[in-house]
């Protein structure tokens, strides 16, 4: 029964992961970004190292998140 559930979770994760890179893949990073994610989130129920790249990809994203917030203003004074 485990054996299946985490043949399940690999194919799914995947699948959802190679759907994501081919999104990524026209320069429209959004749709595909997220897919890989979600694809990863999938795959880290039953694996350890897709938890350790989605840590890294969250964190990349809390970094440019922090950027794009605190981007110094272009001295028009608005």
């Amino acid at each position: 029964m485990r054996a299946g559930r985490r043949i399940g979770i690999a194919i799914a994760g995947g699948l959802v992961v190679a759907v994501g890179v081919v999104l990524a893949m026209p320069l429209i990073p959004g749709p595909g970004l997220l897919l890989i994610a979600l694809g990863l989130g999938i795959l880290s129920l039953e694996f350890e190292r897709p938890r350790v790249w989605l840590a890294a990809l969250k964190s990349r994203f809390r970094e440019l998140a922090n950027r794009v917030r605190h981007k110094p203003s272009d001295g028009d004074g608005k």
